[in-house]
């Protein structure tokens, strides 16, 4: 469905037993709600899911004030005025990568719309690209030496109807302190970050900065 929200028109859908507990899905970096089309079936089994392209991301639209409209404040409200526009008052999270820095903003600003977040790769500090390569290259040598099967990506992760507009909305983390927010996470927090993960040392200090969190 679409749904109009300050600036923007935003690709949302929906799956499971709206009976069940409602789940906002937060995507990794620069990637769109395909992301998850490999869960949603095992998911749909007990949760209410929720997935957003965020404003320029997929088949969102980019934000009409390109300046003031790519942060992760924006994209926290876009998030709430989904759930309000489904009449969903609180849900649970689950969030990946760049995504769980979006996710740890909606939950820091709004924690009264959450029931517990699971923060995948969460991380305060600024991305450090070549350590993440280099880790997702030792853990997928260990996988194929254990024999496991690397999971296929679900089509259409990066396909954006506007790349230039992914970008500029994916730089929105470079833009918030996490800092400031993360002691607001009040609701019980997963974090689960891999082995060779960069980001596990501020994974670790998040869970031990905050009394309701589990590494």
């Amino acid at each position: 469905m679409k749904v109009d929200v300050d600036g923007a028109t935003l690709h949302v859908e929906v799956d499971g037993d709206a009976a069940c507990d409602p789940l906002l899905l937060w995507p990794p970096g620069r990637c769109t709600m395909r992301v998850w089309d490999h869960l949603v079936p095992r998911l749909a089994e007990g949760f209410h899911m929720v997935r957003i392209d965020v404003r320029g991301f997929g088949r969102s639209s980019p934000a009409a004030d390109p300046e003031t409209q790519y942060t992760l404040e924006q994209y926290a409200k876009d998030a709430c005025d989904v759930l309000d526009h489904l009449g969903i008052p609180c849900c649970h999270v689950w969030s990946q990568s760049w995504g769980s820095r979006a996710a740890m903003v909606f939950c820091g600003l709004h924690p009264k719309r959450v029931l517990s977040a699971a923060l995948y790769a969460a991380n305060l500090d600024p991305a450090d690209v070549p350590a993440q390569r280099e880790g997702t290259k030792r853990a997928a040598a260990e996988r194929e030496q254990a024999g496991i099967a690397a999971t296929p990506l679900p089509t259409g992760i990066m396909a954006h109807a506007d790349a230039q507009a992914a970008q500029a909305a994916t730089a929105a983390a470079s833009k918030f302190d996490l800092a400031t927010v993360v002691d607001k996470l009040v609701m019980p927090v997963l974090i689960a970050t891999g082995d060779h993960d960069p980001n596990l040392t501020s994974s670790r200090a998040i869970a031990e900065r905050l009394p309701s969190a589990r590494l």
